[in-house]
This record gives structure tokens, C-alpha cells and sequence, in this order.
């Protein structure tokens, strides 16, 4: 990025984009199991407390002037608020999730009926463990690719078959942040964030080459999910206790946007979590 181009976005020359967004009302959210370091069952959890934040983050999509369209909960599935996870979706072709714990399993088909009942001409189901985007993010014309807590990396290849886009594999180290979209986040024109103690040593330092300019987050803000945001080009929603991003983005010309999605948190996701992008 040239000097002359950062000076142009820190004065905050951005544009947002109208995007789709998926998403899946917490109506049975609770912590009763634990499958990641941030659920603890004992602990007590609210679904009405999470319906309330849930909508805090639909609401502030559609005033931004997104369309938010809604998959219908299923009962026994509390992590289908997640919705993210269920599916990569990259020019108009849908790759399904297929989750590693047994517990989620039952969210794939969910997910494979509501696209094929829409129309969407190319879905498939995943060969290999694949958390979507949890774990597979769409940057440039090019998808990052997570490993080593949930998706295998046969389904790095399985998706550059599929979507005919270049995969560039990561590999996360640290389980509190067990996807990659709990790690690292796009911005867009090619910008990213992310917290560097997520990876492998290989893995970033291929993030440093590829993204010389990333904005890169403090542990005090990747441990607030602070790195589980979405952006539209402009607007980036993101956990309002995550303060430093906030500061860093608006020096880059971006509007933070903060929610509280704390509810959410206790089963271990947050804004990017809750909200799958239908790129069509």
C-alpha cells in the first residue's frame, strides 16, 4: 500500500457495500456441552439473553442496509445460531459444512435444505471436515483457509476444487481461538486483521508477506473476540469491548461499530460467528 493510498483511507475514504447475510435466531441457545475452551456448562446462560443481543446485531445490519435473510432454529442444535459455520459461500456456489463434534453434526442438513429450497443451483455437502466460514475466508480473489482445531486440510483442496479460487492454508495454534474467523478478520480491498499469536510460526510469517499492512490486534482484543468481526467496507462490527481495534481501524478510515454479544461469547463466538455472507 502505497503512502499516498493510506493517507486517501485514513481520511477516511471508504465505501461500504450492501451485502446478504444469513442468520439464525438464538431461540435455543444454551451452554450444555463443551466443545471449545469458552463453553463451560455450569455456567449459566440465557436465551433470552442472547435473542436480545442476537437482534442488537440484526438490527444494526438492516440500518446499515444489509439484507439479512433468516434460516429457522432447530431444536437440540444451540450452536445453530453460528451460522457462519454452516456453509462457505463464494459466486453463487455453496459448500456445506461438515462438523467435526457430534453435537452440530444435525446442522448440515439444515443448512443443505434451506439453500436447495432457495434455489441455488450448486450446493454440495463437504467430503472432509469443514467448518465454513469459520474456518474459510474470502479476501481479494483468493480464500484463507484455517486448520488444526476443526476443519481438515483435505477440505483446504476439496474448496479450491469447488470454488476454482487459489486456498491459502493457516494453521491455528492456540485452542481459545479454534476457527480462523476468531483470529483473524477481513476488512476488504484486500486488508485484514488479525492477532499473530493464533498462528504457527510458518503461518505468520506468510501472513506478513501476503499482508504487510494488516492491521494486527493486542491479546486484550483478540480475547474479547474482537477479531470476530465483519466488515462492509466501511463499517466494521465488531465486540465493543474490543477498544483497541476500534482505535486502529478509525486510523485506517474505518467505522467501528460496537455490539455487545457477550451471551454469545459463552459458546465461544461472536459478530462473524452469527452471520454467514451470501456471495452470490
Amino acid at each position: 500500500m502505497s503512502d499516498e493510498t493510506r493517507e486517501v483511507r485514513q481520511a477516511g475514504d471508504r465505501r461500504a457495500t450492501p451485502r446478504r447475510y444469513l442468520m439464525c435466531r438464538p431461540s435455543y441457545f444454551g451452554v450444555t456441552y463443551s466443545i471449545n475452551p469458552w463453553m463451560e456448562p455450569d455456567r449459566p446462560s440465557s436465551a433470552e439473553t442472547a435473542l436480545a443481543q442476537w437482534k442488537g446485531l440484526h438490527d444494526t445490519f438492516a440500518t446499515l442496509g444489509h439484507d439479512v435473510q433468516l434460516i429457522e432454529p432447530v431444536a437440540g442444535l444451540p450452536d445453530m445460531v453460528f451460522a457462519a459455520n454452516g456453509a462457505t459461500v463464494v459466486d453463487g456456489k455453496v459448500l456445506v459444512a461438515r462438523f467435526r463434534h457430534r453435537q452440530r453434526a444435525d446442522e448440515s442438513a439444515a443448512y443443505l435444505d434451506w439453500f436447495r429450497e432457495r434455489g441455488w443451483s450448486e450446493v454440495k455437502m463437504a467430503q472432509y471436515t469443514n467448518e465454513g466460514e469459520g474456518d474459510f475466508l474470502f479476501v481479494g480473489d483468493e480464500i484463507l483457509a484455517g486448520t488444526g482445531f476443526r476443519s481438515d486440510v483435505r477440505s483446504h483442496d476439496e474448496a479450491h476444487e469447488f470454488f476454482g479460487r487459489p486456498v491459502v492454508s493457516l494453521m491455528l495454534v492456540d485452542p481459545r481461538f479454534y476457527h480462523l474467523d476468531t483470529a483473524l478478520s477481513v476488512l476488504g480491498d484486500g486488508e485484514i486483521m488479525y492477532y499473530p499469536e493464533a498462528f504457527s510460526t510458518g503461518s505468520r510469517a506468510l501472513l506478513a508477506e501476503r499482508f504487510p499492512d494488516a492491521v494486527l490486534a493486542e491479546a486484550a482484543d483478540a480475547e474479547v473476540f474482537g477479531l470476530n468481526a465483519l466488515s462492509d467496507g466501511r463499517n466494521v462490527m465488531l465486540p465493543h469491548r474490543a477498544t483497541g481495534l476500534a482505535a486502529r481501524l478509525r486510523e485506517r478510515g474505518y467505522e467501528p461499530v460496537g455490539v455487545e454479544l457477550g451471551e454469545l461469547l459463552k459458546a465461544g463466538g461472536s459478530v462473524k460467528c452469527c452471520t454467514l455472507e451470501l456471495r452470490d
